[in-house]
C-alpha cells in the first residue's frame, strides 16, 4: 500500500503558496516534497499537493500497479471535488483536477479521504509548508 499525506498553504488568499506531501510505501516513508506554488489560492496549493504527490509517484514507484493507494488531505473542498460531489468552477482548478484525474490509470487503485488537519501525518506536511513559508519570508526581508 502506498499512502499518502498533503496540504496547501498560501499566506493571503492568494498570496505565497507552497504545496506538499509526505509518501509512505507498506509504512516506510518514501518521500517528502515542497513545491513553491509563487502567488496563489490555498484552494490551487491542496490541489497542486495532491496532483504533485501522484506525479512523483507515477514517475518514481516501480511497479506502481501493484498497490493500492490512500491519498489523504485536509481540504474537504478538494477531496469532494476529486470524489466528483463538488463542482469545479475556477479553470486553474479544473484543469489541476483533470490533470490529476488523467493519472488514475496509472493506479491499481486510489482513494482520496478528508481527514482532520489534527492528523499526525498531516500536522507534519504543514509543518514542513509553514517552515519554508517563514525562510522564504525572512530571505525577503
Amino acid at each position: 500500500m502506498i499512502t499518502i499525506y498533503t496540504d496547501g498553504a498560501s499566506r493571503g488568499n492568494p498570496g505565497l503558496s507552497l504545496s506538499g506531501y509526505i509518501i509512505f510505501r507498506n509504512s516506510t516513508l518514501i518521500k517528502k516534497g515542497i513545491i513553491e506554488n509563487g502567488i496563489a489560492t490555498n484552494n490551487f496549493a491542496e490541489h497542486n499537493a495532491i496532483y504533485n504527490s501522484l506525479k512523483w509517484c507515477s514517475d518514481n514507484v516501480e511497479n506502481l500497479k501493484k498497490y493500492d493507494i490512500v491519498l489523504y488531505s485536509d481540504s474537504q473542498l478538494a477531496i469532494n471535488q476529486l470524489n466528483g460531489n463538488y463542482k469545479i468552477k475556477d479553470i486553474k482548478l479544473k484543469e489541476l483536477c483533470n490533470k490529476t484525474m488523467a493519472l488514475l490509470n496509472k493506479f491499481k487503485s486510489l482513494k482520496f479521504i478528508n481527514v482532520r488537519r489534527s492528523d499526525s501525518n498531516i500536522s507534519e506536511v504543514d509543518s514542513m509548508l509553514n517552515e519554508h513559508l517563514d525562510m522564504i519570508e525572512s530571505k525577503t526581508d
